[in-house]
């Protein structure tokens, strides 16, 4: 792809070059689809170009992400990333996905490497490799959508129709150790975020990418000296009114279920202890937490919410209820949800839980919820239960194991007992998990416990509330986060923040809260209709599209 090539080395680079990598004949058979005529003019683009283009989009992503908050560029982010794409090859495809890939999420997670430098304990150049090794594979998800789009059209698939399906696949099937969503680009935007209760967070960001594709549409045709597909771009706009309409409507119509539903008022607790400070002075912790809730109480708060392993004392599980309450919950008064570390010896080895308890005003235990998903290097190492000696590399990596209930916990405010889903720390941006939670549970209120002090006065507290703020739209009801060293706060059932706090002080904060139940499309559904679509996206990627022949001429 170099300017100085030859056509006859253009030509090599252009025939097949594997199985699957076919480039596009020009007389397809009887009943097959006509192949994508190769583009006239700049494209397909060049290396240095595609790359610049593909840097564009990482760039404009990172931007429009939670903290700078530029979410307008989510309107034409992946514009350049489509352009880049038109007539490559799906080796080049994935090359170029890539990079993309990889370079958004060196800007956009540039924390963890501090992460990894307080939990590792490696030195920094392992912590450099890690991260590095980490980005490739966090990346790998935009390779991925740049290689089945590239082998779709190869195969006569619509351009858009493959662009798309191939984005919702990249979404949901792809793991990530950090998951993140497209649709967070517009946080700040809350109504275009509404569609969430209808698909999740990859129905928003499908309908964000139709703008995209109908400005790069307009822009294709430009470049190829022909006129622009006046209905496609229609569409696009059509995707973005629609986003803008259903946001309003549904807003309306949320708060006037809002306004019908119980109140209460619930307070958290941001107790701003040190990493390591929790666990080399646990009593300090729960003094701080007493304090503090006591301000809360005080105010008069129905409910208080602490952070995330704010009890930092191991407890056996055989005893925790009484301990718990004998040293923390029958001092303070009013009903609680707060993080512990529960621990049993199995016959194998000692298994911990990241815990989260819930008390009544008179101290007792009335809930318990353990972690499911724990975090890489914090709370366990990767591979660590098939070698167990990589523990003793890295001394500061928790060994927990995860829980396996997915039931609601019981609160009793006011004598009355309800039922709310505890998610702890990043369990609340996995939307298909929660989903399974509240789809158990029917709670009427939706926790977060979280402790983000790991990465540091970074960006990241700001970017996991703007992910979780999509788990109050998808069901409905409202969220309240208590974070250790911020960003605690409550969000309402229409993604709105009501209250939060600041980062790395001890601090409260309260507001009132509803009690709301009710079933949305995204919780009866779930990703029920995104698995269909993936399959689809790789089916399309493997078959080449079929059309009726034409209809003989009839003799008269």
């Amino acid at each position: 792809m170099s300017d100085d090539e030859t056509p006859e080395e253009r030509a090599r680079e252009t025939a097949p070059e594997e199985p699957g990598d076919e480039a596009p004949t020009t007389e397809p058979s009887p009943g097959v689809a006509p192949p994508i005529p190769r583009a006239k003019g700049p494209l397909p683009m060049k290396a240095p170009l595609a790359l610049a283009c593909m840097a564009l989009t990482a760039v404009f992503y990172w931007l429009a992400f939670p903290t700078y908050d530029a979410w307008p560029l989510s309107l034409v982010t992946f514009v350049p990333f489509y352009l880049a794409l038109v007539g490559q090859t799906p080796r080049r495809a994935l090359g170029l996905g890539l990079f993309c890939g990889v370079l958004m999420t060196c800007l956009g997670f540039y924390w963890l490497f501090n992460m990894l430098r307080t939990f590792s304990g490696f030195p920094a150049p392992i912590c450099a490799f890690f991260v590095l090794v980490v980005n490739l594979y966090q990346g790998g998800r935009f390779a991925l959508q740049a290689w089945l789009t590239a082998r779709a059209w190869a195969r006569g698939w619509h351009p858009w129709a493959a662009f798309i399906v191939a984005f919702a696949a990249s979404e949901l099937v792809f793991p990530l150790l950090f998951p993140w969503y497209y649709a967070a680009t517009v946080h700040a935007a809350p109504v275009l975020m509404q569609t969430a209760d209808l698909g999740g967070p990859i129905l928003v960001g499908c309908l964000l990418l139709l703008p995209n594709l109908a400005i790069g549409e307009v822009l294709r045709a430009r470049l190829e000296r022909r006129a622009w597909d006046r209905r496609l771009v229609g569409v696009g706009a059509g995707a973005l009114g629609f986003l803008a309409l259903y946001g309003i409507a549904r807003i309306g119509m949320t708060t006037a279920s809002m306004d019908a539903s119980p109140e209460i008022r619930v307070g958290y607790v941001q107790g701003n202890m040190g990493l390591f400070q929790k666990r080399e002075d646990p009593g300090e912790g729960l003094r701080r937490h007493k304090r503090l809730t006591a301000d809360l109480k005080n105010k008069g708060v129905d409910l208080v919410v602490w952070s995330e392993s704010s009890v930092t004392f191991a407890v056996p599980e055989r005893m925790y209820a009484p301990f718990m309450k004998d040293r923390v919950s029958a001092y303070l008064g009013v009903p609680t949800i707060f993080g512990g570390v529960v621990f049993r010896n199995d016959p194998d080895r000692e298994r911990w839980f990241n815990t989260a308890l819930a008390s009544n005003a008179e101290g007792d235990i009335t809930g318990r919820y353990d972690k499911q998903f724990l975090l890489a290097f914090g709370e366990y190492l990767p591979f660590g239960e098939a070698f167990p000696k990589l523990y003793k590399y890295s001394p500061n990596s928790g060994r927990f194991s995860p829980g396996t209930s997915d039931d609601a916990i019981s609160v009793f405010i006011r004598g009355k007992e309800h039922k709310v889903t505890v998610l702890i720390c990043y369990e609340d941006v996995l939307p298909g998990f929660t989903n399974r939670l509240v789809r158990k549970g029917d709670p009427e209120l939706l926790v977060n416990i979280t402790n983000d002090s790991w990465f540091g006065d970074t960006t990241e507290p700001w970017e996991h509330l703007a992910l979780a703020k999509f788990r109050a739209i998808e069901h409905r009801r409202f969220l309240v986060r208590a974070t250790n060293s911020g960003v605690s706060a409550i969000v309402d059932a229409n993604g709105r923040t009501v209250t939060h706090s600041g980062t790395f002080k001890a601090e409260t904060g309260d507001a009132p809260v509803r009690l709301m139940r009710g079933k949305t499309v995204y919780e009866i559904l779930g990703d029920v209709p995104w698995w269909l679509v993936s399959i689809g996206a790789f089916l399309i990627a493997f078959r080449r599209r079929e059309t009726q022949a034409p209809p003989r001429p009839r003799k008269i």
